[in-house]
């Protein structure tokens, strides 16, 4: 993507406005980058009226005034600095608070449409963007335009002095430009490299039991150790690049002083400037190039801030922000799906093709199939998560795009296929960690999963603290506490994928109770199984073969004429059927 055009979409237009919002800073910065500047001629004027008037007329009044002077605009100066240091870190602070929000929903949207394994860029993208800008780096950059001025002082010193500065400062420039594209291509690589290097030490923490059980760990390590290798291999030529430029910088900036000091010494021989001219341009030239030698140490800071942002502008685009809608009332339950067909990215055939069905508030609805049928597909379309390709699903009549997404999530019921929980306590994971629980609301909702007195007998009851991703409780209470929180504000839709698949029959039996209680008090149940106890309650099947609907009806007609092998309790040797009954 290139700069112009990336510098047009509405997210390069958010970063913009950020920083325009902070005009006053910014204004405030570049006032006293000026004050600053002014002052920084204080030591060469000092040096010069020490050497051509002090000395030659010996008088200390005059060397004490000037001694208090200095010292008050340089107590002056470090007060600008302390200040302008100060607000650059509330700038930093300001650009992440106002979109780390909207990073955070970038991360999230990443993950739905790409997968969990994309990891948190965005974040670590705005928290780059808000280092640099607390930095060093833009007050190097904010100081560069007195460069002009500097060497314009040192031209009205002598021409010759004017001259060898003005080509000094050409030469950093260039070393400026050699370093960026020396490192660019390495530093852009490395980034990549370390982000597959962190997404697999993530993968393999998050699966650590299966990869110990299974004997993976040294062929897991292994694969990290070379992934980290490369990483640190393309940061290592990177990193040379710059401190080779950054070194042969210093060096030079120093043969610049010392040959300014020798070109001075050679003008006052023969008489064209006084000894403290020498002085007073050596100290100006060093303070015109030290702007320039700061943004030369700081390339890479400044390369990694340059990707950052584009990469932040580029999701910003990518993911708009929520735009307003009028608010809908609270919906009855009324399920639809218009012949909708789902494409993922990367898969070159629909998951899902053409279905359609509905069903009402108080009817429930399994579905079956094999596997690869699509059936989880199906639940998360139903739910808001994968948006079709073609055909709509609508709540009452609307699609599930007209509400805001918190709103529409608090009116719907969710078990995915594995049990996701959280890190905190029982009771926030059962409430979906709303700032205003109901405490009698979470009770309720872990008695109709028939979790509550599992809840009361673990330390610390309802305050217990489940863990990383709820590590500390097993696979079946993770399951029925995910269910409580399905379950959790009487949601009209309740949407379960392989609710019992670690359920023992007790936890089975709770399954039924919360299934025809939700049923009875009104709400839409769609149910995704491969075991039929799961089903008892429900009325309809709508089983699924290649993504499409293979037959759709009365659950005992589905269950006697279209299951290859009912006796075995399982419903998942599902023949492809050659046509589907509409509902």
């Amino acid at each position: 993507m290139s700069e112009r055009l990336r510098n047009n979409l509405p997210g390069a237009s958010e970063l913009r406005a950020t920083l325009a919002a902070s005009r006053d800073v910014l204004r405030s910065v570049a006032v006293f980058s000026f004050l600053i500047n002014l002052l920084m001629l204080t030591g060469p004027l000092f040096m010069l009226q020490v050497y051509d008037r002090v000395l030659t007329s010996g008088s200390l009044p005059t060397l004490v005034a000037l001694s208090i002077i200095v010292a008050l605009l340089y107590a002056y100066f470090g007060f600008l600095e302390f200040i302008r240091a100060r607000l650059m870190v509330r700038l930093g602070r300001r650009v992440e608070e106002r979109l780390r929000c909207r990073a955070f929903d970038g991360v999230m949207e990443q993950a739905l449409r790409q997968g969990p394994g994309q990891g948190q860029q965005a974040i670590s993208d705005l928290v780059t963007v808000r280092q640099y800008l607390s930095g060093q780096g833009p007050s190097a950059f904010l100081d560069m335009p007195w460069l002009v001025i500097y060497l314009a002082v040192v031209f009205l010193l002598h021409w010759l002095l004017g001259v060898m500065g003005a080509l000094a400062a050409a030469a950093i420039f260039g070393l400026a430009l050699l370093s960026e594209r020396a490192a660019r291509d390495a530093v852009g690589e490395a980034a990549k490299a370390q982000a597959r290097a962190h997404r697999l030490a993530e993968e393999s923490r998050r699966n650590a039991e299966v990869a110990r059980a299974l004997g993976m760990q040294d062929s897991l390590r292994r694969r990290w150790v070379k992934s980290q290798g490369e990483a640190l291999d393309l940061h290592t030529i990177a990193n040379d690049a710059a401190g080779g430029f950054g070194a042969f910088g210093k060096v030079f900036r120093l043969l610049v002083q010392s040959g300014i000091l020798a070109l001075g010494a050679y003008l006052a021989i023969g008489h064209e400037i006084s000894a403290g001219t020498i002085v007073a341009a050596s100290i100006i030239m060093s303070r015109a190039l030290s702007p320039v030698e700061q943004a030369v140490s700081n390339w890479q800071q400044f390369l990694a801030f340059r990707k950052a942002s584009g990469r932040l502008q580029s999701l910003l685009a990518e993911v708009p922000p929520d735009r307003p809608r009028t608010p809908l009332p609270p919906p009855s339950g009324r399920l639809q799906v218009e012949n909708v067909s789902v494409n993922l990215p990367g898969v070159e055939r629909p998951i899902l093709q053409g279905l359609t069905f509905a069903i009402g508030p108080g009817e429930g609805i399994g579905i079956i199939g094999p596997t690869g049928a699509g059936k989880s597909t199906l639940g998360r379309t139903l739910v808001g998560i994968v948006k079709p390709s073609r055909g709509t699903v609508r709540l009452d009549g609307a699609e599930l795009d007209q509400w805001p997404v918190d709103a529409l999530g608090s009116y719907i019921g969710y078990l995915p296929q594995e049990a996701q929980l959280f890190s905190g306590t029982v009771a926030a994971n059962i409430a979906r960690f709303a700032d205003q629980a109901n405490p009698a609301k979470v009770v309720e909702a872990a008695r109709l999963a028939s979790v509550h007195e599992m809840i009361t007998r673990l330390p610390g009851g309802y305050d217990a603290d489940i863990g990383d991703a709820g590590m500390k409780l097993s696979a079946g209470q993770r399951q029925r506490l995910a269910l409580a929180r399905a379950l959790y504000g009487d949601p009209v839709l309740l949407v379960l994928d392989e609710p019992n698949s670690n359920l023992d029959a007790d936890g089975e039996a709770a399954l039924d109770r919360a299934i025809r209680h939700s049923l009875a008090r009104g709400a839409a149940v769609a149910v995704i199984a491969h075991r039929p106890s799961a089903l008892a309650a429900l009325g309809r099947l709508l089983v699924l073969a290649d993504g499409k609907q293979a037959a759709f009806g009365p659950r005992d007609d589905i269950l006697r004429k279209v299951l290859a092998r009912p006796a075995q309790g399982n419903l998942v040797a599902v023949p492809a059927a050659r046509g589907g009954t509409a509902p």
